[in-house]
């Protein structure tokens, strides 16, 4: 069911129809919102110039938090691999341990 959401972003209100739940959509538009103020303290900037930016702004955060995502899914990867040879390690010399004991 989609939800109707009346947002401020710039100073002008956007009604949203949005999956998500309102509370959500609210915590995005201010996301953004507080975006646009930052790349407007800048001056200088029309409201379009300002809207872009901010878009790229985001973007490239998203980007980089992508990049990141992927890192920590590689580095899980390796660790888990990791700790399954340490484990076929353990058991191995857990085996041998026994064997030894066995002879005497």
């Amino acid at each position: 069911m989609q939800n109707r959401v009346t947002v401020t972003v710039g100073g002008l209100k956007y009604t949203l129809l949005a999956v998500e739940d309102e509370n959500y959509v609210h915590r995005v538009a201010a996301y953004v919102n507080e975006k646009l103020k930052e790349t407007g303290r800048a001056g200088g900037v029309s409201q379009m110039d300002c809207a872009v930016l901010t878009a790229i702004n985001i973007a490239d955060e998203r980007f980089k938090e992508q990049e990141s995502a992927v890192d920590l899914r590689r580095q899980i990867k390796d660790l888990l691999e990791e700790n399954a040879k340490l484990k076929s390690e353990l058991s191995e010399s857990k085996r041998e341990i026994f064997k030894l004991q066995q002879k005497r």
